[in-house]
Order: C-alpha cells, then sequence, then structure tokens
C-alpha cells in the first residue's frame, strides 16, 4: 500500500513523550494535523497537537479512535503491545506495522534478528534460571552483562557481573525477570546511524553520529562523528542493508559500537533517537521531517550535515543552570530545546541544546566551557 499523505492531512503518533513532540513540530511545519494517544493528559506531544486522545497504549477502544481518525498513524517509542498494533492494523493506515516494535521491545529477538541478517553483535544467551545463568557465564565469561529481555532505556534493566561476588544479585533479578546475558565488548567508541526507509523502499542515512554517555544516559552526541572515513562509510553502508533485510519502514536508529576489527551492533530503536536531535539544527534536513517524509509517501531528501555540532543533553537537576548560561552571549547562539514537561525528574531527559561551529576546536572548547557548570 503506497499511499501518499499530503497535508492538511492529520498524522497519528502512539506515544506524548518528546519524540511525538519532535515529530509533531516537523509535520505541522509542512501543514500536516497531528492527533496523539497517551494515556496522561497534556504531555509533551498534546501540547503541540490537534487532536489528544487519553487512553492506555493496550486500550484497544482508544487506539481504534486514533486509526480511524488518522490519514497514517506512527509510534514514537517501542514499549507498547505489538500484539493490539498487529491486531487493529486493518483499522488504519499504519505503514511501519507491527513488526518493527516486536522485534525491538525483546532484546533476545533483536539480536537474532540481527545477527540473521549478517551483521556481528556482542555474543548472547538467554538465561531464565541460576543453571542457565551458570551455563551461560561458562560460555561467556567474565566481565558480562545481565539484561532483562525487555523494558529497560537509559542503562535501567542492566546489571555488570564482574566476578563470582556479583551473582547473588543477578540470581535475584532473573527469579523475577527473563533476562539474556551479553558479553563485555572493549569498544574504543560508541556511534548511532540514523536511517529512513520510505514505502517505497527509498533508502537515506544520516552521516554517523558519536555518542557519549554518564551513568548509562546519553550525554553528547558529536558529529561528524571521530572516526575514520572508511568506518564511517561502513556504518553508513551497514545501516542501509539492515533496515532493508528487516523490511522495516521508517527511522531506523542503530547503535554500533567501534571496536579494533571494525563495527558490533548494540542496539535498535525503530523510531528517531536522543542522539539524532542535532539534525533539527545541524543538516539540511532533521530526522523527524525525514520520518515523516517515510511514512508519507513522500520523497527522502539526502542528508547532508551543514556544520559540526554537539548535542548535549539536559536532564531535569541541569535545566535552570544551563538556561542562566544560554542566556549570556558566550553561548547565546546555542539552540535550546526543551520538551514541555512540567516535571523535572532529576536524571530524566527534559530537553537539550545543540553547539554549531564550522571550527571543531572552537566547537570543542564552547562545549567544554557549557559543561563545566552544567551539573
Amino acid at each position: 500500500m503506497n499511499n501518499v499523505i499530503l497535508p492538511p492531512a492529520t498524522i497519528g503518533i502512539i506515544g506524548g513523550g518528546q519524540l511525538g513532540r519532535m515529530i509533531a513540530l516537523s509535520a505541522k511545519q509542512m501543514g500536516y494535523k497531528i492527533a496523539v494517544l497517551e494515556p496522561e493528559l497534556g504531555g509533551p506531544t498534546a501540547q503541540v497537537a490537534d487532536l489528544e486522545i487519553n487512553g492506555h497504549y493496550d486500550d484497544e477502544l482508544a487506539l481504534r479512535s486514533l486509526l480511524s481518525r488518522c490519514a497514517v498513524t506512527t509510534y514514537e517509542f517501542e514499549n507498547i503491545s505489538y500484539l493490539t498494533v498487529e491486531k487493529l492494523s486493518a483499522d488504519g493506515y499504519l505503514p511501519q506495522g507491527h513488526r518493527p516494535i516486536e522485534l525491538t521491545q525483546h532484546r533476545l529477538t533483536e539480536k537474532k534478528a540481527i545477527t540473521k541478517c549478517g551483521f556481528k553483535t556482542a555474543p548472547f544467551v538467554s538465561v531464565r534460571n541460576d543453571v542457565e545463568l551458570q551455563e551461560a557465564l561458562e560460555l561467556i565469561g567474565y566481565p558480562s552483562i545481565l539484561k532483562t529481555i525487555s523494558g529497560g532505556y537509559d542503562g535501567k534493566g542492566q546489571w555488570t557481573i564482574n566476578s563470582s561476588d556479583d551473582l547473588e544479585n543477578a540470581r535475584a533479578v532473573i527469579q523475577n525477570y527473563a533476562c539474556i546475558l551479553e558479553g563485555y565488548v572493549n569498544f574504543a567508541k560508541e556511534i548511532s546511524v540514523i536511517v529512513t526507509r520510505g514505502v517505497t523502499g527509498e533508502i537515506e542515512a544520516f552521516p554517523p553520529i558519536e555518542n557519549i554517555h554518564q551513568n548509562h544516559i546519553l550525554s553528547l552526541s558529536i558529529a561528524p562523528a571521530r572516526i575514520d572515513k572508511r568506518l564511517a562509510m561502513q556504518a553508513e553502508t551497514t545501516a542501509r542493508q539492515l533496515i532493508e533485510r528487516l523490511d522495516f519502514i521508517g527511522t531506523l536508529a542503530i547503535e554500533m559500537f567501534v571496536v579494533e576489527d571494525g563495527l558490533i551492533i548494540n542496539e535498535l530503536a525503530p523510531r528517531p533517537h536522543n542522539s539524532g536531535h542535532l539534525t533539527i539544527d545541524a543538516c539540511n534536513i532533521s530526522q523527524f521531517e525525514q520520518h515523516v517524509r517515510a511514512i508519507c509517501g513522500l520523497p527522502l531528501i539526502k542528508p547532508v550535515l551543514k556544520t559540526p555540532a554537539t548535542m548535549v543533553n539536559l536532564l531535569g537537576q541541569q535545566v535552570e543552570q544551563a538556561i542562566n548560561k544560554w542566556q549570556t552571549p558566550e553561548f547565546a547562539m546555542a539552540k535550546l530545546h526543551l520538551y514541555g514537561k512540567e516535571e523535572l525528574k532529576r536524571d530524566r531527559k527534559v530537553g537539550h541544546i545543540t553547539f554549531m561551529d564550522q571550527d571543531c576546536n572552537q566547537l570543542d572548547k564552547t562545549v567544554t566551557k557549557f559543561l563545566q557548570s552544567k551539573h
């Protein structure tokens, strides 16, 4: 079904967080209307939407209401019931279908899908009980990382096992959750590639972005990634091949580890990604507009990085000080994005700020100075 959806048609978004908000802002700039389904009233997406439907993501009546009112529907995150989406997909037009969320909300299924497509991941083993944990540790060894199969984000749902001293906590985890054990990857850098595939099969990828984490939460995203051209081309080729082999529509973010002999794929996200927020200001097209184009059947645009850029994530406890610095002449050219979250929770992403400069050395100096008093 290769529908072309033109403005002022309504685009539905399942999920009302910041990713939905930024999809909505791009779509509205193009002339579309927005409807959103979310459990709570007045969230980040609803603040810029034309229609808000409140209900749980598994609420079939609420989801049917959204699908029936929209020319096309997408989702802003993967932790929704793929069974419900599959069941109700005939009630509306959801070109991505249920498979992207089915694969990516389940770590074991995701890893198997990546390897089936011919790409490397860290070694992994399913773990459901103490016996399987011991067998997995004998196979993978120390250090390793125990991860819940579903529901984890920003470092939640994962524990490092450095030695037998950590097994007591690991055993407590597997009593309550199905898990996988992954081998620890000694990587030089983490990068991500945002790749988009349209309903016609057209594919475009953004240049690789380098990511730096603090306490398992993305802190900085740097473009272009500080890797050589050969590796950058390999990363982009990998992204193009993977989204085609998976037969996904829309945007796919692929997190990769740079290792001594090349690249290892870490995780997938079937949606725009935190690391790609800098594309709003630093590229000729944002990841959000590209996603809208893909699901609406419009031609994709070849992404170009117009200027080197660094995005700094803003957590709840950092916003006030960041705004105070942003209002000064030294940082006034930075692009501030706040997500409309009423509660500024500690260690939760509530905004970002993007710095740009053609001089990479000067860019690094500006960001370093900003970070010195961000916390």
